[in-house]
């Protein structure tokens, strides 16, 4: 619905990182505009720089491309890190001097496993650094099949809008009520994530137990994940600070990767499928992510159930080791 404010024809561009979620840059594509991508950096945790960013602006403009917007993912989906408030503040003030609306995907705010970083929502760091309605545009996303409500079982989404003109408003409920309504369970958990127990009410304990089980078992979850990653040869993984995903890097052999292009597959694609028909595991290829020319990567969820952690764990492992031994340089 936004995309379809924001693009007029293929000269309208939007600014997407890489690794990021495709569903973005499908909706670029349905609605004719510019896919204009941004490179997040993995040695530094998948950072956000404000230099990469600008130079990537700066290159579309030169092309005749009018950016008009910049998705971010906070947490991030690939990828899950979880931004720093001053690197959230640098990305608000640069949506402002450049004149950008800001897409902020928070669908997993609540899904922060490290003690050094919260999960701030841009509209309130652009509140606290005094802007208002009239500096900024903000939409932000959040989605109750993610987090730690639905887990992908049921759905419902919605989204805030700030700082947009009445005028334009009007037009965007205009489109809003021309689509059907999503299902009635999927309203109704959409109204208990905006309107969670509140302190006093019957159900606040329970539901505090239970929210904060679902996530600190996460956060376990994925500890041990990216633990064991990191032991297999060849494979490189970040912390997952947030998110339920992890997308670490795979340093393939050649033999492996000549190996994949005789069969017309991507290399990390090659892996996944090697991967999924020796030991029943499935991951998603890096390159359906986007990822640095050259570089080869796979995302996997820590949604894995707890207690069959370390089976899957042992089963990887032993195909790991088969495949790099099969394909050593």
């Amino acid at each position: 619905m936004i995309m379809r404010l924001l693009i007029r024809s293929e000269k309208d561009g939007i600014l997407c990182p890489i690794p990021q979620y495709p569903l973005f840059s499908a909706s670029i594509a349905l609605h004719g505009g510019t896919f204009v991508p941004y490179y997040l950096n993995e040695a530094t945790g998948w950072g956000l720089e404000i230099s990469e960013v600008k130079h990537q602006l700066e290159a579309a403009r030169v092309r005749g491309i009018g950016v008009r917007a910049i998705v971010i993912i906070n947490p991030g989906n690939p990828t899950g890190q979880v931004l720093a408030k001053e690197n959230q503040e640098e990305v608000v003030q640069f949506c402002k001097t450049e004149g950008l609306v800001l897409l902020a995907d928070e669908v997993f705010q609540e899904n922060v496993y490290v003690d050094n970083k919260k999960f701030h929502s841009f509209k309130k760091i652009a509140r606290s650094i005094s802007y208002g309605e009239k500096d900024i545009c903000i939409v932000s996303l959040q989605s109750v099949s993610k987090g730690y409500c639905g887990e992908c079982g049921k759905r419902g989404e919605y989204m805030e809008v700030t700082g947009l003109h009445k005028d334009i408003m009007d037009q965007l409920y205009k489109l809003a009520s021309m689509n059907t309504c999503s299902n009635t369970s999927g309203q109704i958990l959409a109204s208990l994530v905006m309107n969670p127990p509140k302190s006093g009410d019957e159900s606040f304990e329970m539901f505090c137990a239970e929210r904060d089980g679902i996530l600190s078992s996460l956060a376990r979850r994925a500890k041990i994940l990216v633990n064991a990653l990191n032991q297999l040869e060849g494979v490189t993984c970040n912390k997952a600070e947030g998110s339920m995903h992890v997308f670490p890097r795979l340093h393939l052999p050649q033999r492996a990767i000549k190996a994949a292009e005789a069969v017309n597959m991507m290399p990390d694609a090659y892996y996944a499928q090697r991967l999924l028909d020796a030991s029943g595991i499935v991951v998603v290829r890096g390159s359906g992510f986007g990822q640095v020319p050259g570089t080869w990567h796979f995302r996997t969820t820590i949604l894995l159930q707890e207690d069959k952690i370390p089976a899957i764990i042992s089963r990887w492992t032993t195909f790991h080791h088969k495949f790099m031994e099969e394909f050593c340089d």
